[in-house]
């Protein structure tokens, strides 16, 4: 990895892929299709690009069945408790509406609903992510969504990955759809005569999937168009090196795009971790993608001081941020800007990733400047409630109709003034 001194103006900005012109027209296909012919529409369209012709688009329990006993049964633990670890964490951030009362018996209040339905889409490919949901469905469960939808593409077989299947079998999850790209984004924003619409649209994707979930918002809510992984590591001399090269790897290999950092205060300890990348790259599976990685994003900055270290990482606002240092939890106290923190020499990144209990699901490319990780809040909406008594109205009709006179809103004005007297 390049190892420079740090300077003012580093940035973890990529640039993402947008889609060009040919693939928003083929999304915009798809949609249109879709809305058209409802189920024969994805089913061409899985044929076409999956190689595979559904019979039938939603999964019997007889699948669910037997995905369940092709996992071994200590994998099927571990998620089990993963899961149990994310739905504790989740329901710390459960909160009711208030109501605050005013004078004469008038109040105002906030009621805070779970949305009805949601659709999460979980990618296929040669890769199957049970892990993705659990983190996205069950932030939903614990708001209260009555109605939680999987969609994922099959393989050439017509077969879905177990894992899947298993994890959303533990949270109980039945309806779940054969289908991916951009016909799975339009069935669930439109509905099908198999699939009735959702309310909102979670999970990432392809560029298909993600130029479908731009299109289709504002019909239907979405989560975000998610960029590739990142993480910073901030680290003083205490840290060890082949850790902290491990660390940086577990995000490079996801992507070509992903991106590594450590911004360090020792020299000593920057020169052992790039030695480490490089040994450590040799022996990963997926080094193909995790050298390129490497090699366009990853970098070593070594500060002249903690609190320059500090500023930077404010500065790159990183989706994760590990904090390898003395005294890491006051370090970290420091930090306004990143997506999830990790501390200590025993808190590395796949820790949240799987298991702990915090979502996985955060905010890439810097957006943790003002963006926050998955929660229970995405999953809910707030209404607020007004009641004003006669006695209140009286007393306030006026300042409403001077504020609204002062906008230029004659009708607002008189809509409050034409109370107050006994109609026949």
């Amino acid at each position: 990895m390049d190892i420079q001194i740090l300077t003012a103006g580093i940035s973890l900005k990529r640039q993402l892929e947008t889609g060009n012109e040919m693939q928003l027209q083929t999304v915009r296909a798809v949609i249109e299709d879709v809305k058209q012919q409802g189920d024969e529409a994805v089913k061409a369209y899985t044929e076409k690009w999956d190689d595979f012709r559904l019979e039938n688009l939603r999964v019997t329990q007889e699948e669910i069945a037997a995905a369940i006993q092709a996992i071994d049964e200590v994998i099927l633990q571990d998620l089990r408790e993963a899961a149990a670890n994310i739905r504790r964490y989740h329901e710390q951030q459960s909160r009711q509406g208030f109501k605050l009362p005013l004078q004469d018996g008038s109040y105002l209040a906030q009621r805070i609903l779970p949305l009805t339905s949601v659709g999460l889409y979980v990618p296929g490919g040669s890769a199957a992510y049970p892990s993705s949901v659990l983190m996205n469905v069950i932030p939903a469960q614990v708001a209260g969504v009555e109605r939680v939808v999987i969609a994922t593409p099959c393989d050439a077989t017509g077969k879905l990955p177990d894992a899947v299947l298993a994890a959303a079998s533990i949270l109980g999850i039945t309806e779940i759809y054969k289908m991916g790209g951009a016909q799975a984004i339009a069935a669930l924003a439109y509905g099908t005569e198999t699939i009735q619409p959702v309310d909102k649209i979670i999970g990432p994707g392809n560029i298909f999937v993600a130029l479908a979930k731009r299109e289709v918002f504002g019909d239907v809510a979405i989560d975000m168009i998610a960029g590739p992984s990142e993480i910073a590591i901030l680290a003083d001399e205490t840290a060890y090196a082949d850790e902290v090269a491990a660390d940086l790897l577990s995000q490079a290999e996801h992507d070509a795009l992903a991106c590594s950092i450590l911004i360090t205060t020792s020299e000593q300890l920057a020169q052992a971790v790039a030695t480490q990348v490089e040994k450590q790259l040799q022996t990963l599976p997926r080094e193909s993608i995790a050298r390129q990685s490497v090699e366009r994003f990853g970098r070593i900055y070594i500060a002249s001081s903690m609190a320059e270290a500090v500023e930077a990482i404010n500065q790159l606002a990183p989706e994760h941020l590990e904090i390898v240092t003395k005294n890491a939890e006051a370090v970290s106290e420091q930090i306004r800007h990143a997506g999830a923190i990790f501390l200590g020499r025993y808190s590395s990144e796949p820790v949240g990733d799987y298991f702990a209990g915090t979502n996985h699901v955060l905010p890439t490319n810097s957006t943790a400047r003002f963006a926050s990780g998955l929660n229970v809040d995405d999953f809910i909406k707030k209404t607020s409630v007004v009641y004003y008594t006669e006695k209140t109205w009286e007393q306030n009709a006026p300042k409403i109709a001077r504020l609204a006179r002062l906008e230029g809103l004659e009708g607002h004005a008189r809509a409050v003034e034409s109370r107050g007297w006994e109609k026949e």
